[in-house]
């Protein structure tokens, strides 16, 4: 018997990173309240919430792996997660325009008998962007189901100077230490 993934996400991001590399998954929504988990500490947040939502997921069969995962921008000790309006998108846009900030991506993959949870950090550079670029980018769609109001895999890339650690862990999840823990799991 082979074991299953369960991808414990509504990310459209996480999906299409798990089919590029073609290991099949079923989706199964974690139920949490996101908003219970209050700390400045990037590393903590998301490794809280991919723990919570990695548990908030219950196994159907033994053969089951669950693989859940967050992802926040950091950005002078304050955490950009995914705009609640406009406004937000703007304030956000504009504090990363000519900076360097930090993406966080927790992960937790488990089984019935282990769990495995990491964290990785990718610094992402932006150009200095004009008041009209901002404007113009959060009145797109883009910004507003994205950690830090911005899509490095869409529009966005044309803001990133450049990139230092796992482009993919910026898109949304680490994927080649995902890949390899997933291996442990017999996932893959």
């Amino acid at each position: 018997m082979t074991n299953k993934l369960i991808l414990a996400s509504s990310s459209p991001r996480r999906q299409e990173l798990l089919k590029q590399v073609k290991i099949p998954f079923i989706q199964r929504l974690p139920n949490i309240d996101e908003s219970l988990v209050v700390t400045n500490d990037p590393v903590e947040k998301v490794r809280q919430l991919a723990l919570r939502k990695g548990r908030a997921v219950s196994f159907e069969s033994k053969n089951e792996i669950i693989l859940s995962a967050d992802t926040v921008v950091s950005h002078k000790q304050q955490i950009f997660e995914k705009p609640k309006n406009r406004e937000d998108a703007v304030q956000m846009i504009s504090a990363l325009s000519g900076d360097i900030h930090e993406v966080f991506s927790g992960v937790m993959i488990r089984s019935q008998t282990e769990e495995v949870i990491f964290t990785v950090c990718t610094k992402v550079e932006f150009l200095p962007l004009s008041k009209e670029e901002i404007e113009w980018y959060t009145a797109t769609e883009e910004p507003y189901d994205k950690a830090g109001a911005y899509g490095i895999q869409s529009i966005g890339a044309m803001f990133v100077k450049q990139i230092v650690g796992d482009y993919f862990n910026v898109v949304g999840l680490p994927l080649s230490r995902t890949v390899r823990e997933l291996n442990r799991f017999s996932i893959y």
